[in-house]
């Protein structure tokens, strides 16, 4: 798979800024990890002329983190997320970068709630044993949003992350007679356990 130009630049400045703004401000840098409860968009069926909506599945994430502020904070991070999603007997997996750009505030003691933008680039995806075409994009952009608790460096944060627009990947169905279309868009809850060094 061929990444872009463009998205190694956005990749590299994202991995820059926690550096950056640790020398500028000392708030903090470090790692994070945890489950997702996933599920994609709606699965299109050709033969059938049906949509199929997705169970839920569980995945994982894990990544680095920056941030800076205490009261009102930006949080940048890089996260290396896999997710599933079940449809009937089949399951739709995906790998992704994600680089959720937070700003926050806090609320009442160690109470945070925070709300950004995150960049997506789609790393690999499978669908069963089927080959899925070209996914229409492989950079998207969604949105997080979320709660979180810091305990001195210790963290946990539970958020929703949606993407905004639709992105499908096409494949033929089993028997080559038309083409099927499943909606990649994350759709999911993620709880997370972050450790600032």
């Amino acid at each position: 798979m061929k990444i872009s130009k463009k998205f190694i630049l956005v990749l590299i400045a994202i991995v820059s800024i926690p550096a950056i703004t640790m020398a500028q401000t000392a708030s903090g840098f470090g790692f994070k990890g945890g489950i997702n409860y996933n599920a994609n968009g709606d699965y299109f069926n050709s033969a059938a002329d049906s949509y199929e909506h997705p169970e839920r599945n569980i995945g994982y994430h894990f990544g680095i983190f920056g941030k800076v502020g205490t009261k009102v904070f930006f949080r940048p991070e890089l996260v290396y997320t896999s997710t599933k999603s079940d449809y009937r007997e089949d399951e739709f997996s995906m790998q992704k970068l994600d680089a959720p750009l937070l700003l926050g505030a806090k609320i009442i003691g160690p109470v945070s709630v925070f709300a950004g933008p995150s960049l997506q680039y789609i790393l690999d995806s499978e669908f069963d044993d089927i080959t899925l075409g070209e996914i229409e994009e492989d950079f998207s952009v969604g949105l997080n949003f979320g709660i979180g608790l810091s305990l001195k460096k210790v963290g946990i944060d539970l958020r929703y992350e949606r993407g905004f627009s639709e992105n499908e990947a096409t494949f033929l169905d089993n028997n080559g007679a038309g083409t099927n279309r499943l909606d990649t868009r994350p759709d999911q809850l993620i709880l997370s356990l972050s450790i600032i060094l």
